[in-house]
């Protein structure tokens, strides 16, 4: 006679937590804190300012409704083109830092004795204060007795020629090249440097091996092998320092130069802060932002159509 075995109905019974789906909550549960500070504090912010681009505002008396009055009179501005040139003309430093940039690196990618120190004195702009560097760079500047014009004024004593440094700061001529020079000077060996250097050190060694074998000169080596190599490197320098120069220029403007002389130095960051903490006009400096965020969305996009497809992927 056969002993029928029985099994108890909790032996088949699924677990109510299975090890994937533990494994999904233990994941938005480290994603939860930088999710909640982003939904509180950059999507809140960011749709409050779309929604005040539509209303006039001087946080004093109630927002009032305006529709697209903010958009349309920015178009007609004269003042806000005029500082979109100022902005564009400010972000000619970034080819040169850029190439600054790539040359440092080329440099400090060589195995000398004490490079690590070289590495970190060309780092050293990067991580100091930018107040402290732009009221130094603003006594550079002086044209009564900063060093610069001291030095130009040396030059021609030695040459026997009237040499007279220029009004850098309070000249409308030479304020916006100033400020490029002092841009270059604080950001050519930063974090750009820093990403063409691990660029570099990133290049097959092969490559470099079998381009000797063919006889190629320094010159060939850098543009047939280093170039293409390190162009993934270069597009992505080149995007993120357009879309951070569309947003820069406030800082050293504010210090060294008031956005003057004449307006030459102000930018569109500058004059959104005009708007919003010294003018008080909430809704306009709101629909300069929005307007900003269009323009920098539009050219990324195009620089992405344009010259994406020529980055070389390997």
């Amino acid at each position: 006679m056969q002993m029928m075995q029985t099994q108890s109905p909790t032996q088949h019974k699924k677990p109510f937590i299975t090890s994937a789906m533990a494994e999904t909550l233990a994941a938005y549960g480290f994603l939860a804190p930088n999710l909640i500070g982003f939904l509180v504090f950059t999507s809140l912010p960011v749709f409050a300012s779309f929604v005040l681009s539509f209303v006039s505002w001087d946080l004093l008396s109630p927002p009032q409704l305006v529709g697209f009055t903010n958009f349309i009179k920015l178009f007609k501005d004269p003042l806000f083109w005029k500082f979109c040139w100022n902005t564009i003309y400010l972000m000619g430093s970034i080819p040169l830092s850029m190439a600054g940039s790539l040359l440092l690196a080329l440099a400090l990618n060589q195995k000398l004795k004490g490079i690590v120190f070289f590495r970190t004195v060309y780092f050293l702009p990067t991580i100091c204060s930018g107040v402290a560097i732009y009221m130094l760079w603003r006594l550079l500047y002086n044209a009564d007795f900063g060093l610069f014009n001291l030095t130009i004024a040396k030059i021609g004593e030695i040459f026997h020629i009237p040499l007279k440094g220029p009004n850098w700061l309070t000249d409308e001529t030479w304020a916006k090249p100033a400020l490029i020079i002092m841009s270059v000077w604080q950001t050519v060996g930063g974090y750009n440097m820093i990403l063409y250097l691990a660029a570099l050190q990133g290049v097959p060694r092969d490559l470099y091996e079998a381009a000797e074998i063919d006889g190629a000169s320094a010159w060939h080596k850098f543009w047939h092998v280093t170039w293409p190599q390190i162009s993934p490197t270069t597009f992505f320098i080149a995007t993120m320092s357009i879309i951070g120069g569309f947003q820069a220029g406030f800082d050293p403007a504010f210090i060294m130069t008031g956005g003057g002389p004449n307006g030459s130095t102000t930018t569109i960051i500058y004059y959104l802060f005009n708007h919003a903490f010294q003018w008080h006009q909430m809704g306009y400096a709101a629909a300069i932002a929005w307007l900003l965020f269009l323009i920098i969305f539009l050219f990324t996009v195009f620089k992405w159509k344009i010259f994406g497809k020529a980055v070389y992927y390997y």
